[in-house]
C-alpha cells in the first residue's frame, strides 16, 4: 500500500515530464528550441522534436508566406510631381535562426515593422530616381522589380525572403487634386482649340479648292460653249450663203417671212410705214411684186 502510495505520483512526474519534453512542429512553421535564451536547435521539418523540460523552451514561426500592408507614403518622384503610393510585400522567414538573432523576442510583429522601414525606404529611393509619368505608366512593373531587388539584400539581414513588391495604387495628394484637374483642364481646351483651329483652316481650303474648281468649270464649259456656238454660227450663215447662192429669190423670201413673223405679233409696237416700202413686197399681188422686181 505504501508503495502504492509512492509509485503512482513517481509515474504520473515521469508521463508528464515525457510528454513536457515532446513538441509538435506542424508543416506550416518553424521552431528553434532555446535554452536560457540561446538557440540550441532548430526544428524546420514537420513532426516530433525534443527538448529538455523546464529548461528548454520552444519558439514557433509561420513558415508561410506572409503579406504586409505599408501605409500610404509619400513619394517626390525627379519631375518635383509629389505622388501618394500604396504598397504592399509578399515575404516569408527564410533564416529562422538569423531572424531570432534579429529581431530577438520581438517575433514576427517586430520584424514586420523593420520590413516596413526597409521597403519605404526603397520605395522613396527608387520612384524618386524617375519621373511621375514613368511611375504611371507601363514601366512601373520594371519600378516594382527595383524595389524588390533593393529591400532583398536589407532584407536577408532579418532572416526575411521578399519575394514580391506590389504598387497598389498612385495618387496625387489631395491639396494637388484640384490643381492638377484644373491644369489638365486647360490643356485638353488648348488641345481642342487648336483642333478646332486646324479644321476650320482645312475647311477654308477645301472650300476655296472647291471655289476655285467650280470657277475652272465654268469658264471652261463658257469657252466650249461659245466655240459651239461659234461654230454653229459659222454653219448657219455658210448654210444661208449656199441657199442664197443657190436661189436668190427664195432666199429673199425666206428672209422676209421672218421678218414678218418677228415683227407682226400680238403685243408688238405699232409701226408706221410708207406704203412703198421695200418691206411690203411679199404682200402685194405677185404682179406687183414681180414689176417692183424688174
Amino acid at each position: 500500500m505504501r508503495k502504492s502510495a509512492f509509485l503512482l505520483p513517481a509515474v504520473a512526474v515521469v508521463v508528464i515530464g515525457a510528454l513536457s519534453s515532446i513538441f509538435i512542429v506542424d508543416e506550416r512553421e518553424k521552431a528553434l528550441v532555446l535554452q536560457f535564451g540561446q538557440i540550441v536547435k532548430v526544428q524546420e521539418e514537420p513532426g516530433l522534436g525534443f527538448k529538455i523540460p523546464l529548461i528548454q523552451e520552444v519558439v514557433r514561426y509561420d513558415d508561410r508566406i506572409l503579406s504586409r500592408d505599408l501605409e500610404p507614403l509619400e513619394v517626390t518622384p525627379s519631375d518635383d510631381r509629389r505622388l501618394v503610393v500604396d504598397a504592399f510585400a509578399r515575404y516569408r522567414i527564410a533564416d529562422v535562426e538569423q531572424f531570432r538573432r534579429a529581431v530577438g523576442a520581438g517575433g514576427e510583429e517586430a520584424a514586420a515593422r523593420r520590413l516596413d522601414s526597409i521597403l519605404r525606404a526603397e520605395t522613396r529611393e527608387v520612384l524618386g530616381s524617375v519621373t511621375s509619368n514613368d511611375i504611371l505608366s507601363v514601366d512601373r512593373a520594371a519600378l516594382m522589380l527595383r524595389i524588390r531587388n533593393q529591400a532583398i539584400a536589407e532584407a536577408q539581414a532579418l532572416g526575411l525572403q521578399v519575394i514580391d513588391v506590389r504598387l497598389k495604387r498612385t495618387d496625387l495628394p489631395p491639396e494637388n487634386l484640384n490643381a492638377t484637374y484644373e491644369r489638365m483642364k486647360a490643356e485638353r481646351d488648348r488641345e481642342a482649340a487648336d483642333e478646332r483651329a486646324r479644321g476650320n483652316e482645312a475647311a477654308q481650303r477645301i472650300r476655296a479648292g472647291a471655289d476655285r474648281t467650280v470657277i475652272e468649270l465654268v469658264s471652261e464649259a463658257e469657252r466650249e460653249s461659245q466655240i459651239i456656238q461659234g461654230e454653229a454660227d459659222a454653219r448657219r450663215n455658210e448654210i444661208f450663203a449656199q441657199a442664197f447662192g443657190a436661189d436668190p429669190e427664195f432666199f429673199e423670201f425666206y428672209r422676209s417671212m421672218t421678218a414678218y413673223q418677228r415683227s407682226l405679233t400680238p403685243g408688238n409696237s405699232t409701226m408706221v410705214l410708207s406704203p412703198d416700202s421695200e418691206f411690203f413686197n411679199y404682200l402685194k399681188s405677185d404682179q406687183g411684186a414681180r414689176a417692183i422686181t424688174e
